[in-house]
Formats: structure tokens, sequence, C-alpha cells
């Protein structure tokens, strides 16, 4: 499915698209990208009872701000206590690369690697990053199909059916389906 424009007015859709793909090919997990927690939440009432475990990955504390975490703490363990893993850590496509990056200027591979992956959209960069990053955490099974779920600045409006590798193998990883995303990028 095409949305015709990003953003989160879709949603509410690309959570229902991204629930019913993981019953079609029984994936157990949905990774999704939430940094407030309002995706992460919207994701857990709308698969209520569908048996899928959810892990909701944010932006590292200090993305926003030295020190700033933009899951308020509240949020967080609402999340925890409903069964949802919350993962804050440093960004795969990203890290001590955009410190150099931000340091001394110039383009390094992962920096080339994300913007690559955004030729297709920010969103699908993002759930390929947000797969692998779970998956290094121990939060997903290693070798299973999962159903990720990003967007591009808010909300969700990509999902695709992701098998991830580890960073450490990170071309192993395989996009099996785009099963959303918007046209515009």
């Amino acid at each position: 499915m095409y949305w015709p424009e990003r953003g989160p007015a879709n949603t509410e859709a690309t959570i229902e698209a991204a629930l019913k793909r993981a019953a079609e090919i029984g994936a157990s997990r949905i990774v999704v990208a939430s940094n407030s927690g309002a995706t992460a939440e919207k994701l857990f009432e709308q698969g209520k009872g569908k048996g899928t475990g959810i892990v909701c990955v944010t932006h590292h504390v200090g993305f926003t701000g030295p020190g700033e975490d933009e899951m308020p703490t509240e949020t967080r363990q609402a999340l925890k206590e409903k069964g949802v893993a919350v993962l804050t850590t440093t960004h795969l496509l990203a890290g001590a690369e955009r410190g150099l990056r931000n340091k001394f200027q110039g383009a390094y591979p992962a920096e080339i690697i994300a913007n690559t992956l955004r030729l297709l959209g920010q969103g699908l960069k993002v759930c390929v990053e947000i797969s692998v990053m779970a998956l290094d955490a121990g939060l997903i099974p290693y070798g299973e199909e999962i159903v990720a779920v990003a967007g591009s600045g808010g909300g969700a409006d990509t999902a695709a059916v992701i098998t991830p590798a580890h960073s450490n193998h990170f071309f192993d990883s395989v996009v099996k389906e785009i099963i959303c995303m918007p046209r515009e990028k």
C-alpha cells in the first residue's frame, strides 16, 4: 500500500496493515519506532489479543538535547507494565560516526548506508535500523521474520517484513516485504 503523503495521518492504517500482515505470516514480534511512546501505545491498543509481542525502540537519550529523554518515565513504565519491551540505545546508523561528522565534517560509512536506505524513505531506513537494534539487544529472536513499523518524523507511515541480522553482519539483513509506505519521501 502506498500513502499519498508521509506523516502521522497514516498511523492508524499503518498499524492495522502491520498487524494484519504479522498475523498472516505468523510473526511473533513487531518492532516499532516510538520516541514519546504514543505510537507504541496505539500499536498495543490495536493489537490487543493478537498474540504479537511488541518492542518499542526510542531515540537515544540526548537526541534532542544533552541528557534529554523524549519518553516520559511514566509512559515508559506504563508500556513495560503492558508487556512492551522498551529499548533506548545508540542508533545503529548514527552513533559515533555522527559525532565524527558533527566535529570534523565529511561522510562516514554508516551515514552513507542510512542515506542510501532513505532513497526508499525515512520510514524504511528506520524500520531496518530498529530491527537490527532490537536483535542486538536480544529483544527479538534471531533468524525470524519480524514486522517493523516506523515513520517519517512522527507517528507511523511505513511497515515492512524484515529478517534482521546482528549489526556485525548488517548486510545479511533482508527486507522481505514493504507492507506500506508513503509515495512522497
